[in-house]
């Protein structure tokens, strides 16, 4: 691990060479990763879109696994950090806000053959730390553009006419429409002519749990002459887990989860040369020591309800695979 400074660095002095690499962040950004020729590299396995560095052919080395259980916090312990959380927004302190949890879990599934095995965009594994397989885009940039494609809403497809549903809720209406917003805002500081391409449209994930949707949304611009390292910087942390105005949200969570999230929400990418694409480090799944815990969370504003966030957070411990 080196300091996130350091990855800045890294990222200006790459890019400028047309070096490919593989970077990661955490979300306080304190410490991260950076490799170049990802490619060529064993010491992790990751995938980025249609690159990655493990063959088709790879095979998980330990019995394949058959079961997870979870173990989430209590209602009364999650509606103690949501009552907490809504009392500051009530007063503006935030309009919106990604409250986080960390579930213990039990499985037989090693991570290396969860990394093996998920069906996401975008995954990373970390021996004996962590991994995650991430539906969610951070930012991409290819020919002078940068998107986004921030995700904010989840439904399970299992509900009767779930996807009407989100989509008309006035909570989810309104917490995507402010992330929208946010983002857009966010890329105007790096990019010009930003405008919304595609607003409020539906993912499918399929999931151990079943199949989920997710709401997406899709904003681009033309980036400024800026170096990359530093344009990825401005934007951390990623507008869609913490929240908006994101720097007092960012401290209103840190004292309601009291716990560092480390690389959960952070950002891990690759870039090819040319292009860059990047990941917002969620459906994550950390070892620390001999126990295994799952982060999840869901967005808050004034209008949520305590009942069906806690549920959120539950339906998102999920196996990247049916």
């Amino acid at each position: 691990m080196i300091t996130a400074l350091e990855v800045i660095d890294r990222i200006n002095c790459a890019a400028t060479k047309g070096m490919p690499f593989l970077f990661g962040v955490d979300y306080e950004l304190e410490n991260g990763f950076f490799i170049e020729h990802p490619l060529d590299d064993t010491s992790l396995m990751w995938r980025v879109g249609k690159y990655t560095n493990v063959s088709t052919q790879t095979t998980c080395s330990q019995k394949a696994g058959t079961y997870l259980h979870k173990y989430p916090v209590s209602f009364d312990a999650y509606k103690q950090k949501f009552d907490a959380l809504q009392a500051e927004q009530l007063q503006g302190n935030s309009f919106l806000a990604n409250l986080t949890i960390q579930t213990p879990i039990e499985t037989d599934y090693a991570l290396e053959e969860l990394f093996l095995r998920s069906n996401s965009p975008y995954a990373l594994l970390i021996p004996n730390q962590l991994v995650c397989f991430s539906p969610e885009t951070f930012i991409k940039v290819a020919n002078g553009k940068i998107s986004s494609n921030p995700m904010k809403g989840t439904i399970s497809a299992s509900i009767p006419n779930a996807e009407a549903q989100i989509l008309s809720d006035y909570k989810e209406q309104a917490e995507h429409f402010t992330i929208v917003d946010f983002i857009r805002n966010d890329l105007s500081r790096v990019a010009e002519q930003v405008r919304v391409e595609k607003l409020r449209y539906i993912d499918r994930l399929q999931t151990s749990n079943g199949e989920l949707l997710q709401v997406s949304s899709l904003i681009t611009g033309c980036l400024n002459k800026i170096k990359l390292g530093d344009m990825l910087f401005e934007l951390l942390p990623a507008g869609s887990i913490s929240g908006a105005p994101k720097k007092s949200t960012v401290n209103l969570l840190q004292r309601i989860e009291k716990q560092k999230r480390g690389f959960y929400t952070g950002v891990f990418g690759y870039f090819d040369g040319k292009d860059l694409d990047t990941s917002v480090m969620i459906r994550y799944i950390e070892q620390l020591d001999d126990q295994l815990f799952f982060r999840s969370g869901g967005g808050i504003t004034v209008n949520s309800n305590v009942q069906c966030e806690y549920q959120e957070v539950i339906d998102k411990i999920y196996l990247p695979f049916v």
